[in-house]
C-alpha cells in the first residue's frame, strides 16, 4: 500500500517552511540572551572594577589620613623636647639633630601636599610616605635616647657636684677652723711677746719724798712695778707710757700723747729702759701734782710696744 499520499505531501509542504523559522526565532532568541549576557557581564565587570578602584582610594585614603596623624603627633613629641635640648651641650649634636629631623620633616611635608593634590594615589606614594614617617620616627627615638643620655650624664654629674660642694664645705669649715686656730696662737704669741707687770704700785709723796698717808696732802705721786723675764719678749729699748685717772675720771697731767691702736692717747708720764730680757726690778715713775686731788679710787695704766699692760685701781684717802 503506497503511504505516500497527495494529502501527506501537502502536509510536508505546508510544514517544511514553519519549522526554518521557528528555528530562527530560537537562534535569535539564543543570541539575544547570549547578547544580553555578555553585556550584562561586561556591565557588572566594569561595576565591580569602579567599586574596587573606589574602594582602593579609599583605602589609601585612609591610610594618608592614618599616616598624617602619625606625622602630627611625632612632630608634637619632637616639639615637646624642645626645652629638653638645653642638656645638650655639644652643638655639634644639636646641629645634626635637627638638620636630620628638618630635612625628613620637609620631604614628608612635601609627599602630604602632592598627595592631596593628586585625586588619584598610588600604593606607592603611600608606601614612600610610610617610609619617610618611619624616617622620623627613628630620629626622634634616637633624639631621645640621646636627651635620656645626657640626662644621666648631668645628673650623674650632678651628684658628683653636689659630692665635692660638700666636700668644699668641709674643707671650707677646716681652713675655717684652722684660721680661728692661727688666729688665736697668734693672739697667744702676740701676747706673749709683751713686756709683763708685776708688783704695781701707787704711793702719794709729800714734799721730802716720802710716803703720804693723805692724797690731799701729796706734792707727787709715784708708780712703782716690776717688768719679770720673758724670752719671748723682743729685747731693745722700751717706752713705757703712765696713764694715771683720777676718781673724777680726769687724766692726770698732760705729758703729751702715743700711739695705740690706731689713734693717740694721752698719758701722764713715760720713761724708757733697756730690755735684755732678764728681770727689771724697782722701776718707779713719777707725776708731779699740779692740781687739787681729791680722796678715792684711782686707775693705773702701763703701755708698751702698742701694748696695755696692766690696769689697776687704787683706794687713796
Amino acid at each position: 500500500m503506497d503511504l505516500h499520499t497527495p494529502q501527506s505531501n501537502n502536509f510536508k509542504k505546508k510544514t517544511g517552511p514553519n519549522k526554518n523559522l521557528l528555528m530562527i526565532l530560537g537562534f535569535a532568541a539564543i543570541a539575544l540572551i547570549a547578547g544580553i549576557l555578555v553585556f550584562t557581564t561586561v556591565k557588572a565587570k566594569r561595576e565591580t572594577a569602579a567599586l574596587q578602584t573606589q574602594m582602593e582610594m579609599m583605602q589609601l585614603d585612609n591610610a594618608q589620613r592614618d599616616l598624617e596623624r602619625e606625622y602630627q603627633d611625632l612632630n608634637n613629641e619632637f616639639e615637646q623636647f624642645e626645652n629638653s635640648r638645653r642638656y645638650i651641650t655639644d652643638d655639634s649634636i644639636k646641629r645634626e639633630l635637627n638638620d636630620k629631623y628638618e630635612a625628613a620633616r620637609l620631604q614628608v611635608e612635601k609627599l602630604q601636599q602632592e598627595l592631596s593634590n593628586q585625586k588619584h594615589k598610588s600604593a606607592a606614594e603611600i608606601a614612600k610616605l610610610r617610609s619617610e614617617i618611619d624616617t622620623l620616627r627613628a630620629l626622634l627615638r634616637h633624639y631621645v635616647e640621646e636627651i635620656d643620655r645626657l640626662n644621666k650624664e648631668n645628673e650623674a654629674l650632678r651628684s658628683e657636684n653636689k659630692e665635692i660642694k660638700e666636700k668644699n664645705r668641709h674643707l671650707s669649715n677646716r681652713v675655717s677652723e684652722t684660721q680661728r686656730e692661727n688666729e688665736v696662737l697668734s693672739e697667744r704669741m702676740t701676747l706673749a711677746e709683751r713686756l709683763n707687770v708685776t708688783g704695781l704700785s701707787l704711793q702719794p709723796l709729800n714734799k721730802k719724798g716720802k710716803n703720804e698717808k693723805k692724797v690731799t696732802k701729796a706734792v707727787q705721786l709715784r708708780v712703782t712695778f716690776t717688768i719679770p723675764q720673758n724670752n719671748s719678749t723682743p729685747v731693745g729699748e722700751k717706752t713705757i707710757y703712765l696713764r694715771i685717772i683720777s676718781p673724777s675720771g680726769q687724766l692726770l697731767g698732760n705729758g703729751g700723747t702715743f700711739e695705740f691702736e690706731g689713734g693717740r692717747v694721752e698719758y701722764s708720764a713715760k720713761t724708757t729702759i733697756e730690755y735684755a730680757g732678764e728681770e727689771i726690778g724697782g722701776i718707779n715713775m713719777y707725776w708731779d701734782v699740779n692740781t687739787p686731788l681729791i680722796a678715792g679710787d684711782y686707775t693705773v695704766e702701763l703701755f708698751a710696744d702698742n701694748f696695755r699692760l696692766i690696769s689697776r685701781h687704787f683706794n687713796l684717802r
